[in-house]
């Protein structure tokens, strides 16, 4: 296994990060068990969960199989998203992040999280206030390393220079969706996270199971993600994302490579990334996103599927300058 260094932490982490949103969920006790303990066998030292996932059941289950490694783990949680009917058990005020942090450290049976994520970005409540909530939690050991999940790259630079400018602990890890057909990451906070050295640990590099060879233009199972979950339906339900899956199954095809192992490694060898988080309902699913450690992927063999899918274009939309197309004379605008 390679390892890397985890932003400006000096913290050495695997280069596939497991996340555990399957356990107690998709999963059961036993199956989720023989996951993590084929991800410890080839190396993996890096685990997400969060405290939403499966009610707090895959909090409790990675916390029993992290029990007799702690410290060989670098491990994640989050904090965001509702948690119950309490109109109080979101959001990521201080009175929040002081109640789920305590709920987080009990079910995985830990005394600190390496990285403790924002779920999301929470509109009422003041940046200052959730960065000071922060380096208070960090200062009682409680949590190492502050995180942001699901920002955008302004709510993320607002952050650290708040943090910079008031002296409190700054973000040094970041968790955007990114995958083949969701490049929007590639606009801003990419570039934003190689420039602040932040570590970046992205989800969703199967796109819900869209990149596995299941999915085209006329071609879906009969169960998967993006059949039977709302959330999935509606983030993939542009007809032009199963048109990239189509020409992404047939170029793995063509080199003989199991889709989501290609997928996750065009993810992998994006310079940003620090470790692209892959998850699994089995240890065979499993295996496909394991293989991507061995892809001898070229940065030519990179450009040809990312040509696959569509661009976004630049933040400036001055598309000209990324063909190297500069001002030489006459007007400028």
């Amino acid at each position: 296994m390679e390892y890397r260094t985890l932003g400006q932490t000096g913290v050495q982490v695997s280069r596939l990060c497991f996340g555990t949103m399957s356990f107690g969920d998709i999963a059961d006790e036993a199956t989720s068990a023989a996951m993590f303990h084929r991800c410890r066998e080839i190396g993996i030292n890096f685990f997400d969960t969060a405290n939403v996932y499966a009610g707090g059941r895959s909090e409790e289950i990675l916390g029993k199989l992290i029990a007799d490694c702690r410290d060989e783990i670098v491990l994640t949680s989050k904090v965001g998203f509702p948690t119950g009917e309490d109109v109080n058990a979101r959001g990521l005020s201080r009175r929040n992040l002081t109640l789920a942090v305590e709920a987080s450290l009990k079910r995985l049976g830990t005394d600190r999280l390496d990285l403790y994520f924002l779920h999301n970005f929470d509109p009422q409540t003041p940046i200052e206030e959730t960065l000071r909530a922060l380096d208070d939690l960090v200062r009682q050991g409680k949590i190492l390393y502050p995180a942001a999940s699901n920002w955008t790259a302004w709510q993320i630079a607002t952050a650290l220079g708040i943090s910079t400018r008031e002296g409190l602990a700054r973000f040094e890890c970041i968790q955007p969706m990114y995958n083949l057909a969701k490049r929007q990451a590639e606009v801003e906070i990419l570039p934003l996270a190689q420039a602040e050295r932040l570590g970046v640990i992205s989800y969703s590099p199967l796109g819900g199971g869209l990149l596995t060879g299941k999915y085209g233009t006329k071609q879906r199972p009969e169960q998967g993600r993006l059949v039977d979950n709302a959330m999935y339906v509606r983030r993939y339900g542009d007809p032009a994302y199963y048109e990239i899956a189509e020409r992404f199954t047939a170029h793995a095809k063509e080199r003989g490579v199991h889709p989501a192992t290609l997928a996750v490694a065009w993810v992998m060898t994006n310079p940003a990334l620090t470790a692209p988080i892959i998850g699994a309902r089995n240890v065979e699913q499993l295996e496909a996103s394991l293989a991507a450690l061995e892809v001898p992927m070229t940065p030519e063999w990179r450009a040809e599927i990312s040509a696959l899918s569509i661009e976004p274009p630049p933040a400036t939309d001055r598309s000209e300058e990324r063909a190297g197309v500069f001002y030489r004379g006459g007007k400028a605008r």
